[in-house]
């Protein structure tokens, strides 16, 4: 048996800038970590500023040199969204690696700015729109570099237990806490594999790929009893994190995996090779019939596109993706 996946064997990435979504806590910071370690061009995209600037901190007290950018990233709010990309886009000529990393769990009831419910609109619609906004810069760095970009899409194994439900996507009639986060990590995939089908059909040289961190100790788990006031929950929570759980070091690794080994393909889904896809090393594995849904997954982008605004435009992207004689 082949050595297990780590840091270790991720590859050089001096030359490449990734953008990375949550990147100030959990996850993100260990994405961010490890990539800034491998000499890569690191933008934290965050909702809080400071914390992100703590979180660089952190990093460059670890990496002296690490080449880290904070922008303020707010999900729930499209125009923050299309601000991010816009002053992206104005500095950055280049982007190899997209890290849709951010997300909410198990909230008690909220809408975003634009009247979505938040788990969907966070963890799906926010990203959808993200992605549709730099996916031009991702195919125009894979033409001018003759290589492959990437965007990696972090779903959940709660996806098993998520439905699309076109009829109350945002739960206005009907609201649990854990099925608005089964649909939103359930989507993730949709979009994700949907992305990789379109394109391939383009002709384009991005990679979509997806990854799940099994149980990992984050905030994520604590933020949803925050909110509520549940201060039992959110303790019982902790204490599951630090006995159960794996560390957020062991759960980046799927992420990380999606967005570096050389044998992902479009279409991947990287999570833990351990009991029950919970903790171990990153492995490709399977996830449920209804995620590989194509009819469904097309309904799904429609939708997305319309509640965004945010259209995908192939036809450009494989013009772009042509290389400059």
């Amino acid at each position: 048996m082949s050595a297990p996946w780590t840091v270790e064997r991720m590859p050089d990435c001096s030359e490449k800038t990734v953008v990375v979504t949550g990147a100030n806590s959990g996850l993100g910071f260990e994405v961010t970590r490890a990539f800034a370690k491998k000499g890569a061009t690191v933008v934290l995209a965050c909702r809080s500023t400071e914390r992100g600037e703590d979180a660089a901190q952190r990093v460059r007290d670890e990496v002296p040199d690490a080449d880290l950018d904070v922008r303020h990233l707010d999900l729930a709010n499209l125009d923050s969204v299309r601000s991010f990309a816009e002053g992206f886009l104005a500095d950055y000529d280049n982007l190899d690696i997209l890290c849709n990393n951010a997300g909410v769990m198990a909230t008690p009831y909220r809408t975003t700015e634009d009247g979505f419910e938040l788990q969907f609109g966070v963890n799906h619609l926010g990203h959808f729109a993200l992605t549709g906004h730099l996916l031009p810069q991702l195919a125009e760095t894979a033409a001018e570099s003759g290589s492959e970009t990437r965007v990696v899409t972090t779903s959940s194994g709660a996806h098993r237990m998520g439905e699309i439900d076109f009829d109350d996507l945002h739960h206005q009639r009907s609201y649990g806490k854990w099925e608005a986060y089964g649909q939103s990590k359930l989507a993730n995939l949709l979009f994700a594999y949907e992305l990789d089908r379109r394109l391939a059909v383009a002709d384009v040289d991005v990679t979509s790929a997806a990854a799940h961190p099994g149980y990992a100790a984050t905030n994520l788990q604590l933020r949803g009893p925050e909110m509520e006031g549940a201060d039992l929950r959110e303790r019982l929570m902790g204490l599951a994190n630090n006995v159960v759980a794996q560390s957020a070091e062991m759960g980046a690794l799927p992420i990380l995996y999606a967005a570096t080994a050389d044998d992902v393909r479009g279409g991947d889904y990287i999570g833990p090779d351990g009991l029950a896809e919970m903790r171990g090393y990153p492995t490709k594995v399977q996830s449920t019939d209804t995620s590989y849904d194509m009819q469904l997954a097309d309904e799904l982008w429609a939708v997305s596109e319309d509640l965004t605004d945010v259209s995908y435009d192939f036809d450009a992207l494989a013009g772009a993706a042509q290389p400059a004689d």
